[in-house]
């Protein structure tokens, strides 16, 4: 390896605006130690919203003071390791999962923290982060059955459209909501049961029309009026999981006033849950083996956005990008 350096991508200062607050920095390419890897990343994955709300601060479980490292997920291959690691070789493709570890070239990380995969591909980096996270957030907060009527928001991107698979299956009826035509496409070749367009129909209007028994469960990304629209649609005994709320990450937090939110669940005994992936690390690895399996054996399709982000210095367009809504799947960038 004759590289001495690398570039990585840094918050020098906490901004509302993410491009305003990061900044690209060249440091020494460090060597790992007795129980290290040096990974030389391949691909990262892009997560608008987290990053965003990282650069200002606005991670509860998180205090971090600029200047702080960005990215988590990241696929990449092994190109040095330390004189005690004993289940990696040089070469080998890796998956890791390390918040900071993502938006640069190259990352040193402990080798228990590391993944083995059988090749650096998007395909693959899409489910050890955001696959793992669709499938924990259905099966553990969303207690998803089957024979029931499932609502995935946002449901062509990248987290989205593994959630509308796993629902699908389950044995549910799935429904999708999108924005354009190509995203339309691509749901239904996921095996979607309804999608639903928000620019040419009207989401409450259709739930009412054509589920008016309501959805039993619904995983939202999107938050605004399109939870308020959920909460209302909800079934007896329903449940809707916040997986996000990317309609707020690039604005200010609009407030609001109205009933409070029991006044809808209590008469259904209808639940609202929030879901964040760190407070449930311990289905993980489990849920990381179950998805490989479902990929490998040609079970589960992960859709990559055909866009391409090349460099460190992409970074900030595609987070842009991806909280545009334009992206049809996971947003990543090649190294």
């Amino acid at each position: 390896m004759n590289a001495k350096t690398y570039r990585k991508l840094i918050a020098n200062q906490l901004s509302q605006d993410f491009k305003s607050a990061v900044e690209i920095v060249e440091i020494p390419i460090p060597k790992p130690t007795a129980n290290q890897l040096l990974i030389k990343n391949k691909f990262a994955g892009i997560n608008g919203g987290f990053d965003t709300l990282l650069c200002r601060g606005d991670v509860p479980y998180i205090n971090l003071t600029p200047p702080f490292d960005l990215g988590v997920e990241a696929v990449g291959k092994v190109v040095a390791m330390g004189e005690d690691v004993e289940d990696f070789q040089m070469g080998d493709a890796v998956i890791t999962t390390t918040r900071g570890g993502g938006y640069r070239q190259y990352q040193v990380v402990d080798a228990n923290n590391s993944v083995k995969v059988q090749e650096a591909t998007p395909e693959i980096l899409t489910l050890m982060l955001t696959g793992v996270s669709a499938l924990v957030a259905l099966e553990q907060v969303g207690k998803m059955k089957n024979n029931e009527v499932v609502l995935v928001t946002a449901a062509a991107g990248g987290i989205g459209h593994i959630a509308v698979q796993l629902a699908k299956l389950a044995g549910n009826h799935v429904i999708g909501t999108c924005s354009t035509k190509a995203k339309t496409d691509l749901l239904t070749e996921l095996g979607c049961d309804r999608v639903i367009n928000y620019r040419t129909e009207d989401l409450n209007q259709v739930l009412k029309q054509e589920y008016s028994k309501g959805i039993n469960l619904i995983f939202d990304c999107v938050g605004k009026q399109v939870f308020d629209t959920c909460v209302e649609n909800l079934a007896i005994r329903g449940r809707l999981v916040v997986v996000g709320f990317i309609s707020e990450y690039a604005t200010n937090i609009e407030q609001i006033t109205q009933q409070r939110i029991y006044h809808q669940l209590f008469w259904k005994a209808a639940s609202v849950r929030g879901f964040l992936m760190p407070h449930y690390q311990e289905y993980a690895a489990s849920a990381r083996d179950r998805l490989l399996n479902l990929f490998y054996n040609n079970r589960l399709r992960v859709a990559v956005d055909p866009r391409k982000f090349n460099g460190i210095e992409s970074i900030s367009d595609a987070v842009e990008y991806l909280l545009s809504g334009q992206n049809c799947g996971k947003v990543v960038v090649r190294f």
